[in-house]
This record gives C-alpha cells, structure tokens and sequence, in this order.
C-alpha cells in the first residue's frame, strides 16, 4: 500500500475514532447512537461541525467545551489516534487487499469500543459481539482463514472460556470471567479463526497476569477482584490480526513441533 493510501487511511481512522467515542459513551447506557447529534458530557450543549474536527478541535479548544469551559476527557483525541494508527497497520499489513482490509477495519473497530466499553464500565455489550460474530462467520466465506477455522474458533473461544469460568468458579466460589468474555472471544474467533484463539488467549493471560500482579502488590486490587478481561483480550486480537500467524510460525520452529 503507497504512503498517500497509508495516509488516507489514517485520515479515514480519525474520523472513524470520533464515531467510536459515541459508541463507548452511549452504548452501555442504551442510548442511540445515531441521534442527538455530537454534545457536550457536562452541559449538553450540541457541538457545532467546526468544534467536531478529530483532535484539532479539541487542541484549538485546548480540550474544553466552548460553551461551558468544563474540561473534557483527553481520552477523545486518543481513541480517535489509537483508531487512526491501528488502521494505518491493518492497512501495512494486509495491502490492497480490500476484501480483507474492511473486515480488519470492522473488526478493530468492534475491539477498540469493546475495550473502552469494558474499561469504562465493566461491561462487553452484546450489541456489538453479537453482530461482530455473524459479520466474522459471514466474512469467513470468502476470506482467509476459511468458514472452517472461524466457525471452530468461535466455538472454541467460548468454550474455552466457559469451561475456565467453571472451574474458577468450583474451586475459589467467584466468578473470574463474564460472559461477555466468553462472547467476545466467540467473536474474535469467527474472525482469526481457532489458531489465533491461542495465540489470543496467550497474551491476554500473560498481560492480564503482568498488570494484576502488579496491581495487586501496590495494594489496588486483590486476587478475588475482577478485571476487566475484555481489555487484555481486545489488545491481544488486535496483535493476532496483525503477526499472529508470524508468532505462531515462530513458536513452531523454536520448539520444533
């Protein structure tokens, strides 16, 4: 992909980003994500289209409301840069493959909202891993890894992830994941397919553990706390989509399998 379609696509990724933020504001509240239009989080007020530019607006506003001055969330800007660059990866990775690039894009998009849902509020709707399966499992007919691998990895991600909330369940009496767990990695598996399950559930576990560990010793959390697993797991599919199939061609030859 030229470096003017690589732009074009991280123009593309802002504008999208800004559309998320609606999407993790308004969706665990159950409000519509389509009408009111753009509006102040403190006075309501609607923003006019000059004040609704991605990040320049809310750097020439010097990240405030015009109307009533309260400061606004830095995470605007950064969920609208985060969408931008992980576009601009997809599109480095897969090419001009269109067919494959707009399901990526479909896909980061789920993921991005999914994890500023489950960070906000604990909570993975099922507005979005509902469809984000069928669209995956729809996709999977004609693009690679095949209608196959991603019906079974939809199956085994959420196996997987019942059979793990059950036994955590039976040995300590908490409930270590919820089901919104088990459906996103459902979703995520009908767009990777079940090899990048693994690869997904690998690192989600290795950071999950890196960041609990390191919450529990400053004393925020403790071991029976549950975390919002849905994090770890939308920043490990966003990885497998991206090298997942080099990380798995890696660990084969390292190991000799």
């Amino acid at each position: 992909m030229t470096p003017a379609a690589l732009a074009l696509l991280g123009v593309f990724g802002l504008i999208i980003g800004s559309f998320l933020n609606v999407c993790i504001g308004r969706i665990p509240a159950g409000e519509s994500v389509a009408s009111p239009g753009s509006r102040c989080p403190s006075c309501r007020t609607p923003i006019a289209w000059y004040d609704n530019v991605p990040v320049l607006s809310y750097l020439i506003l010097r990240g405030r409301c015009r109307a009533c001055r309260v400061t606004i969330s830095a995470r605007y800007p950064i969920v609208e840069l985060v969408t931008a660059a992980a576009f601009v990866l997809q599109g480095t990775a897969i090419g001009e493959d269109w067919p494959m690039l707009v399901s990526r894009l479909i896909f980061t998009s789920l993921l991005i909202v999914l994890f500023g849902t489950d960070f906000d509020t604990q909570r993975l709707p099922n507005v979005l891993t509902y469809p984000g399966i069928v669209v995956g499992l729809i996709g999977s007919v004609w693009l690679p890894p095949g209608v196959v691998e991603c019906v079974i990895g939809a199956a085994l991600g959420a196996g997987l992830l019942l059979t793990i909330r059950a036994i955590w369940y039976r040995v300590r009496g908490v409930e270590a994941l919820g089901l919104g767990d088990v459906k996103m990695l459902a979703m995520i598996g009908a767009f990777l397919g079940w090899r990048q399950i693994l690869v997904v559930l690998f690192l989600s576990v290795l950071a999950g553990s890196v960041i609990g560990g390191a919450a529990t010793v400053v004393g925020n959390r403790t071991l029976q706390t549950r975390m919002a697993f849905g994090t770890f797991l939308a920043v490990a599919a966003f990885v497998a989509s991206i090298c997942g199939t080099s990380l798995i061609d890696w660990y084969v030859a390292v190991s000799g399998i």
